[in-house]
C-alpha cells in the first residue's frame, strides 16, 4: 500500500507544489519591486524639503560671509555648477513627467 502512495505524493509535489511555490514567489517579487503612490508623494515632499533647506543654507552662508571675511563654506552641491545640477535636473524632469507636464 505504501508503494502506491509514495509515487502519488512525489508526482503531486512536482506538478502542484513546485509550480505553486515558484508562482507564489514570482508574484511576491513583482509586487515588491514597485513603488507605491504614497512613496512617490513622500519622495517628492522630501525632495522639495531638501531644496528649501539648501536655499536656507545658501542664505546662512551668505550672512556668515558678510560678517566674517575669512569664512569659507564647506564643499557641498553648489547650485551654479553644471555638474552638480545635472542629477537634480534629471530628477525634476522625472517628477514633471510623472505629473504629466514637461519642464
Amino acid at each position: 500500500m505504501e508503494d502506491v502512495f509514495l509515487p502519488i505524493i512525489i508526482v503531486g509535489m512536482l506538478f502542484i507544489g513546485l509550480p505553486w511555490v515558484i508562482l507564489h514567489y514570482m508574484t511576491k517579487w513583482k509586487t515588491a519591486a514597485t513603488i507605491t503612490t504614497d512613496d512617490e508623494v513622500l519622495l517628492e515632499e522630501l525632495y522639495n524639503l531638501a531644496k528649501r533647506l539648501d536655499e536656507r543654507m545658501d542664505t546662512v552662508e551668505r550672512l556668515v560671509a558678510t560678517d566674517d571675511p575669512d569664512f569659507t563654506p564647506a564643499r557641498r552641491l553648489i547650485a551654479d555648477q553644471e555638474k552638480d545640477n545635472q542629477q537634480l535636473r534629471e530628477l525634476e524632469q522625472l517628477i514633471a513627467e510623472k505629473k504629466g507636464t514637461r519642464s
